[in-house]
């Protein structure tokens, strides 16, 4: 009877253990809205000496569906001399049963060029694996030995929509001596919250159970909504250059020291390079002509060498080779300035969609991207270096309304870049249309784009007139067209417009109605689809203020008359304001429309207020217009 009952016992625990992760065991609320789930997160740091930092990382992601292969990649990022071992990598099925392992040897090396890096020191091991059904669970886990102690990753409980957690934990052991400092920043919108244990010179956070983050219309970036603790070293180490960051200022001076002052160097060749260019007229004007020399001479290609790819190319190198990355574009901007008298500071900034500042109260390295800001009598110039086509002194929505690291002499300052008012983000469209009998609608409509707007437009510049053409016509599908010519593009880089005219015919754009013909008052406008949300659970988010300006004349064809035009319109709303006048004048209509938004975050219970603003202007956009024959 014992032997019997041993053997049950060994039974029940070999099923127990092979089925280690069943996806029956996760709680049903972590499914919703989720593609992937991360069963376990773990994460310990034990950070040794100055220069010696040790990662131990197990991560556990199960896979519900297709959409969620992409966020259960195997890869790990690493630098040339950091020590990676004890690789492992186990696949199981749905019920928790092994389906397969994998070892380091089975993962490939690669340059780590997933953003068209040319150059760099950056190498990325990572396993390719397929699996043949859903949901299966990833079990990944590996150490790493890193010299750089300058980075010190964020705990955040993921950084991507429709993901949940179920249990991570980041266990910091700091054995240096040298003081580590913290900080918790809350979720704002208490969506979830961080758990600590402080015992010395070991710290632990925790998240538990933190539903996904459903992608829906209009959500913040999950960094604004979601908890995180950020880390830094007093004192630390990159690539052999050891320094202290107990402030802006100190880092700032080891920062300009190490990364800036070295590859500041002119030559001859680059001072005779600026002589030629016999500068005249104002700091502006030679800051122009200097900005718009370098665009013509240089072209973007990620370079990612020296002290941690952070080290810019040297000026005379992107001289001679005419390209670079950001910081070797931005440093030999700023040397061909320097050769003209001209001082500049060389910003690092964070670069996305969602705006992201550095705090002031909390030193850390950061950022991933360089621009240059030129200090003037008349306010700051901003230059950003790594495109061709770009205005002067424009700064796109990926680097506006933020702060960068302007890297001194003294130190570093943080400084705010612009911020673009709705009056600065517009679009003008003035519309010359004929109607005609068949339906159909030819004529010609300028457009005009400047601020937010001019970047949306600005890749026109890069396409032949062919590709511009088919873009348009894309672009602009709420017209049925038959033929269309986009004429006189111009990208003004002096002011930052982007202007452009197209001829064309559009069929369909009216209906009959008996012998009468009716047609909706504006022609080109967004055929976005708002729906109420009476369940939203998260704020939203209007990335960017914007105004539009729209003038339309109608000409109507022969043998009829306007019978009946809408009333004007007005809305006003706390989210913006919109305006539409129709005024008849015999053979022809003229249509006025006005809409202005602004951008801010929004709290949930004000959505459906915000979607019922856009029907409004949607409704108003659709009016019709009727016309008899005579």
């Amino acid at each position: 009877m014992m032997k019997i009952l041993i053997l049950g016992a060994l039974s029940t625990a070999s099923i127990y253990f092979a089925q280690t992760y069943p996806v029956s065991a996760i709680p049903e609320n972590l499914k919703k809205n989720a593609n992937v789930v991360i069963r376990k997160d773990l994460t310990t740091v034990q950070i040794n000496k100055i220069d010696e930092i040790k990662y131990q990382i197990n991560t556990v992601t199960t896979v519900l569906n297709k959409d969620g292969d992409s966020k259960a990649s195997i890869y790990i990022p690493y630098q040339k001399g950091n020590n990676v071992s004890d690789v492992k990598v186990t696949v199981y099925d749905e019920s928790g049963k092994k389906v397969k392992s994998f070892s380091k040897s089975d993962f490939g090396d690669f340059a780590n060029n997933s953003q068209g890096v040319f150059y760099s020191d950056n190498r990325i091991l990572a396993l390719s694996y397929t699996s043949a059904y859903y949901p299966y669970t990833i079990d990944f886990s590996y150490q790493i030995t890193n010299e750089n102690t300058i980075f010190i990753p964020d705990f955040v409980p993921f950084s991507s929509p429709n993901t949940s957690l179920e249990d991570a934990q980041f266990k910091i052991i700091n054995k240096s001596g040298i003081d580590l400092r913290t900080k918790t920043y809350p979720s704002k919108y208490g969506y979830t919250s961080v758990s600590a244990a402080d015992n010395g010179n070991e710290k632990t956070y925790s998240y538990k159970n933190v539903p996904a983050i459903d992608d829906v219309l209009m959500l913040p970036q999950p960094e604004k909504i979601l908890p995180k603790v950020s880390f830094s070293l007093a004192k630390f180490n990159l690539e052999g250059k050891e320094g202290t960051l107990n402030n802006w200022t100190d880092f700032g001076t080891w920062y300009y020291n190490n990364l800036v002052e070295p590859v500041s160097a002119s030559t001859p060749t680059i001072k005779a390079e600026v002589a030629a260019l016999k500068l005249q007229g104002s700091t502006e004007e030679k800051v122009k002509k200097i900005y718009q020399y370098m665009q013509a001479k240089t072209r973007y290609i990620f370079v990612g060498l020296g002290i941690g790819g952070w080290l810019p190319m040297l000026p005379d190198e992107v001289h001679k080779k005419g390209y670079g990355d950001c910081k070797g574009l931005t440093n030999y901007m700023k040397t061909l300035l320097n050769e003209a008298g001209i001082p500049s500071n060389y910003c690092v900034i964070n670069s996305s969609a969602s705006q992201v500042s550095f705090d002031p109260e909390f030193p850390s390295m950061g950022g991933n991207h360089a621009i240059l800001m030129v200090p003037t009598e008349k306010g700051n110039i901003w230059l950003e270096n790594t495109s061709q086509q770009i205005a002067f002194n424009h700064l796109g929505y990926s680097t506006t309304d933020r702060n960068v690291l302007a890297v001194t002499k003294k130190g570093i300052e943080l400084i705010n870049t612009p911020t673009y008012t709705a009056e600065q983000n517009t679009e003008k469209q003035i519309l010359k249309i004929n109607l005609a009998e068949d339906n159909s609608i030819n004529g010609e409509i300028q457009f005009s784009y400047t601020g937010s707007q001019y970047d949306s437009n600005l890749g026109y510049s890069y396409l032949s007139p062919k590709e511009r053409i088919e873009a348009v016509r894309k672009r602009l599908d709420v017209l049925n067209f038959e033929k269309i010519e986009m004429k006189d593009f111009v990208n003004d880089k002096d002011n930052a417009v982007v202007k452009f005219n197209i001829d064309f015919k559009a069929s369909n754009y009216s209906k009959n109605l008996g012998e009468s013909l009716i047609f909706r008052a504006v022609p080109v406008f967004t055929n976005n689809y708002y729906k109420s949300d009476e369940n939203r659970e998260l704020p939203f988010e209007i990335g960017q203020s914007f105004e539009d300006e729209y003038e339309i004349n109608f000409v109507i064809p022969k043998n009829y008359k306007i019978d009946e035009i809408p009333h004007n319109v007005t809305v006003n709303s706390e989210f913006g304001t919109y305006k539409l006048n129709l005024v008849k004048n015999g053979e022809s209509l003229k249509i006025t429309r006005y809409i202005k938004i602004n951008k801010g975050i929004f709290p949930k219970e004000k959505y459906n207020d915000y979607v019922g603003f856009r029907k409004k202007t949607l409704n108003g956009d659709n009016s019709k217009i009727l016309l008899t024959k005579i």
